[in-house]
Order: structure tokens, then sequence, then C-alpha cells
């Protein structure tokens, strides 16, 4: 939309103010859509007045401020047959002789409830894990439809699909846009972080596609924790996701090399981990450790992405720790796909064989049937086991298997060795 330096600003700071502008919208008015158009009516009228006036001290409040008044003048216009019509106009007339100090300072509000209200709506049961993903990135992320179907290789029609689809599962079934109480907050903050956790995972592994990574997800998954723990600060859950996502995301410079083939964590050059990322992730993880969270499953997750930070080379790497907190996540979080990491931290630590034992044990697993990594990490104990012609078919078997190129021909590659 921007030409002139002066608009390209002014978009720059409707993107940071936009999620809470849209947050406080939609708890007023209890519609995404209509928060939405709302917040880009706010934009348009920045666009007309900032440039003559300049950007105002407090942009976010000022932004609020015109976005209410464009809510004013809609109800005022429309029948006021409706009760709830009525309480929102008298709702905002009394905001609107706020002074501009006094809406600043209601929008600074430190406890941030309005844009947790957001995140905690966008993520709600009611709406599947993908458009949870979808809207999420749309509202709090600001992605736009066409950014969200590219970063998960899809079309914009689906994407929109899934977004008309979640905010429609809203509004029919009442979800507030408000932070819920007591054991609600437990079952809905699962929901939260398991939508951070899916973004993440998408950027950080690419299931399809050209690229191995998605650097746009990670970023934003990266963002959405930061958020979180900030709203949350003594929640050892989110604190460990936020430690996972930062230690993971530390590595993303060494995990493909120059021409975007993938480099396994074993070969990496440790010199470009990112050592911020990793000392923002290890505090994260400290204090979820010290609220207790130590045996929750993000944070156990966190600790087995620690042992690999923590260790200078790769032979450093203390295995059998790693294996001891698989055994952990295993109790708290069984999963299939638990089991097969599990089994590549035995191999690792106790030799290919106790991989290669603990793998036959969850080879029928539904989960994995058609899952590339369980034939892949196969392969790799039977080739460090020296049963060459048997990795071959386990590497051949895994390519079949992904929708990702560049893992494709990392996997075709070692089928090739092991005829070397």
């Amino acid at each position: 939309m921007a030409a002139d330096p002066s608009h390209r600003a002014i978009e720059a700071v409707f993107r940071i103010e936009r999620a809470r502008l849209i947050a406080s919208l939609a708890r007023m008015t209890g519609d995404v859509d209509r928060a939405e158009e709302l917040a880009q009516e706010a934009l348009l009228i920045a666009l007309t007045d900032w440039p003559r006036s300049g950007v105002p001290d407090r942009p976010g409040a000022w932004l609020a401020a015109a976005a209410k008044r464009r809510l004013i003048d809609g109800v005022r216009h429309r029948s006021m047959r409706e009760r709830k019509h009525a309480e929102i106009a008298r709702e905002l007339a009394a905001d609107q002789e706020m002074s501009g100090e006094a809406v600043g300072a209601a929008l600074d509000d430190p406890l941030g409830d309005e844009l947790l209200g957001l995140i905690f709506a966008a993520c709600h049961p009611v709406i599947s894990p993908e458009a949870r993903a979808a809207l999420t990135l749309r509202l709090v992320g600001g992605l736009t439809t066409q950014e969200i179907a590219r970063a998960f290789l899809s079309n914009e029609a689906t994407i929109a699909a899934r977004i008309t689809r979640a905010k429609k599962a809203i509004g029919k079934a009442g979800v507030q846009f408000a932070v819920p109480r007591g054991a609600e907050l437990a079952e809905r903050l699962g929901s939260v972080l398991e939508v951070i956790y899916l973004i993440f995972n998408e950027g950080y592994a690419a299931t399809a596609g050209p690229s191995l990574v998605r650097l746009p997800l990670c970023g934003e998954a990266q963002r959405l924790g930061r958020i979180l723990a900030a709203l949350m600060p003594d929640q050892p859950d989110v604190l460990g996701l936020l430690a996972l996502v930062e230690i993971q995301s530390s590595r993303l410079a060494a995990r493909t090399g120059p021409d975007g083939r993938f480099v396994p964590l074993t070969e990496q050059n440790r010199a470009r981990w990112d050592q911020l990322l990793i000392r923002r992730g290890l505090a994260a993880l400290d204090r979820a450790e010290a609220l207790g969270g130590g045996d929750g499953p993000y944070v156990l997750q966190a600790a087995l992405a620690a042992c690999h930070a923590r260790a200078r080379t790769a032979d450093a790497t203390d295995w059998a720790r790693i294996a001891a907190l698989y055994d952990r996540l295993g109790q708290v979080m069984p999963s299939p796909v638990v089991a097969l990491n599990r089994a590549v931290a035995y191999s690792m630590a106790f030799g290919p064989d106790a991989g290669l034992r603990l793998v036959d044990e969850i080879a029928d697993a539904a989960l994995l049937r058609n899952y590339a990594p369980l034939p892949a990490a196969r392969g790799d104990f039977l080739f460090r086991a020296g049963r060459r012609d048997e990795a071959q078919a386990a590497f051949e078997a895994a390519a079949a298997l992904t929708g990702n190129e560049r893992e494709r021909a990392f996997l075709l590659d070692r089928a090739a060795a092991c005829t070397r």
C-alpha cells in the first residue's frame, strides 16, 4: 500500500501496534472480523493525518482512539434495537471523554490481558490445530493470507477458508476474548503452546517443499513465545517452550550448507550457533526448572536441546544424559515419535544395536507407518553396525516417504554412501 517513506514508516508502526489494537477491539465488540476492519480503518486515518502532524508520542493510543471513534459512528448510524449495541455505544462514548493520557495509560496496561485474551481466543480448542495456527499468525503475527499460505506451502484460498472457519467457530461458540481462569486456564494454555510448537516445528523442519527450513515461521514462533512469556512469566510450561524455541533457533544458520543441503547435528559448525539465543534459552530453562516445572514436556525437550547447546563439540555431547531425559519424556508425553527419538539417543549412548532393539519395538506403530524419520533412523543404526546393504534399503525407503526435497537428497546421498 505505502509508496513513500512516511507511509512505510506509518505501516511499520501499525504492524507493531496491530495485535494489541485488534485484541482491544475484539474484546470490545466480540467480533474478530469487525476488529480487523476497525484496525484497518484506523491505519487509513493515520496514513492521512500523520504525514501532516507527525507520528504521535503514543501511536497505539492514537490508533485505538481512532478505531473507537469509527466504531461509535457505526453504532450511532445503525439501529439501536439490540441492547448490546446500546451498551457498546455508552461504553465507547465514555471512552471518548477520556483524555489522550488516560487512553494511553489504558493501552499501556502492563498485564497485557487484552493481547493474551486474543491469543487464547485464536488458539481455542473449538478450532482445528491447523486453523488455530493460521488464525494466530493472522491476528497476532500480522501476516497476510498470502504470507501464511507461502509459509505452509498452501494456497491462499485454503488458508483464507481456514481463517474464515476459525472466526465462525469463535463466534458460534461464544468464545470470550479474555484469559481463562482456574482449571480452564491449564487446559487452554496447552492449546496455545501446541499452536506455537506447531508453527515452530514446521519452520524448523519443513515437511514439504524445496527448503529445509522456513525462517519466517521460526521467527513468528519465537516472537509469540516471547510475548507469551512476558505476559505469563511464572508459567513453567511457557518458559519451557520459549527455552526450546530459542535454543533450537540458535542452530538454524548451521542446519544448511551454502548450497542449501541438510547438515546433521553431529556435523554442524558450532561456531555458527547463535550464542545470544542459547543464553536466552538457557536462562528461560533455568527459570522454568526453578519454578518446579522440570518434568513438563516442553521443559524436558528444552533440557534435551540444552545438552547439545552446552557441548562445545559433537563428541562432547552427553548422550547418556540425553537418553535419560528421553526416558522421563516418554513417561510424561508417551508417543511413538518420542520413542523413536529415544531409540536414536540410546544408539548414540550405548551403540547402534541398542537403537535397533528399541526401534524394532515401535516399528509397527500406526503413527510411524509413513514417517520418514523411522527408516532414516534405522538406516543410520544399520550403517553404524556395518550392515550396509540393509542400511541402503532403509535410506531409500525413507527418501521415498519424505516430502521435503532437501531431506530426500540427503537420504539418497546416505544410501549411495552405503555402496562405497
